[in-house]
C-alpha cells in the first residue's frame, strides 16, 4: 500500500528549462546556445555541482576557461542566476496539496546543486513537503542505487509503501530496484492522476 510520495524537483514541480534561462539571458546566437547548452548545462562540473563536490563558486573557473570572451559574462551570469526566473509546472502543487489533505506523505528527492537551497524556499509548493533530500548534501545522485536507501533510512520510510515520481525513467527504474513504485512524469497531471488512480492513490 502506498503511503508516501516522492517527488522530483525539476520538470516536476518547478521547470527546468536552460532554453528558457539562455532567452532571460539575452543569448540568441544558435552556436552560442549551443557552447552554453555544452560548457555549461551539460558539463561535468554541473554533474559535480549536483553531486556536491563543487559549488557554483568553485565551478566557476573552469567552466569559464572553456567559454570565447564574448560570451563569459553571460555564462558567469547564467551560472550565478540561472534559478531566478523559474516556474512550477502547471496543477502540480494542487495534486501535491491534494495527496497530503487524503493523509499521504509528501517527499522531495532531487538532483541539485547548493543553489536548491537558496530558490526552493521561494516556491509555495515547498512547504508541503514532510521531508526534503537533496544530492549535494549526500553526495549522492539519482539513480544511485545509495541515495534512494539514505532516503528511506532519513525519514524512516518502508520501501515498499513510497512511490517516487521523476521526469527521467531511469531515476525512476533505480527506485523500482530499491523496492519503491514509480511512475515516470510525462509533462502531464492528468496522466499522472489517471496511473496514480489505477495504483489506488487519492
Amino acid at each position: 500500500m502506498i503511503r508516501n510520495i516522492v517527488f522530483d524537483m525539476g520538470n516536476v514541480l518547478i521547470r527546468f528549462d536552460p532554453k528558457h534561462f539562455m532567452d532571460q539571458a539575452g543569448i540568441t546566437e544558435t552556436a552560442d546556445r549551443e557552447i552554453m547548452m555544452k560548457e555549461l548545462f551539460r558539463s561535468v562540473e554541473w554533474a559535480q555541482m549536483d553531486l556536491g563536490v563543487l559549488t557554483e563558486e568553485t565551478a566557476e573557473p573552469g567552466i569559464l576557461a572553456r567559454f570565447p570572451e564574448r560570451l563569459r559574462e553571460q555564462a558567469r551570469f547564467l551560472l550565478h542566476h540561472w534559478s531566478d526566473e523559474r516556474e512550477t509546472i502547471e496543477g502540480m502543487e494542487e495534486l501535491a496539496r491534494r495527496l497530503k489533505d487524503a493523509g499521504y506523505g509528501i517527499y522531495l528527492l532531487s538532483n541539485a546543486s547548493v543553489a536548491q537551497h537558496r530558490y526552493w524556499p521561494r516556491f509555495s509548493v515547498s512547504s508541503l513537503m514532510d521531508g526534503t533530500l537533496i544530492s549535494c548534501d549526500v553526495k549522492a545522485v539519482k539513480p544511485m542505487p545509495e541515495i534512494y536507501r539514505m532516503f528511506t533510512d532519513r525519514f524512516g520510510l518502508n520501501p515498499k509503501e513510497c512511490l517516487f515520481i521523476d521526469d527521467a525513467p531511469i531515476n525512476v527504474a533505480a527506485a523500482i530496484n530499491c523496492g519503491w513504485q514509480g511512475i515516470v512524469f510525462h509533462g502531464s497531471r492528468e496522466e499522472l492522476e489517471r496511473k496514480m488512480k489505477a495504483m489506488g492513490i487519492l
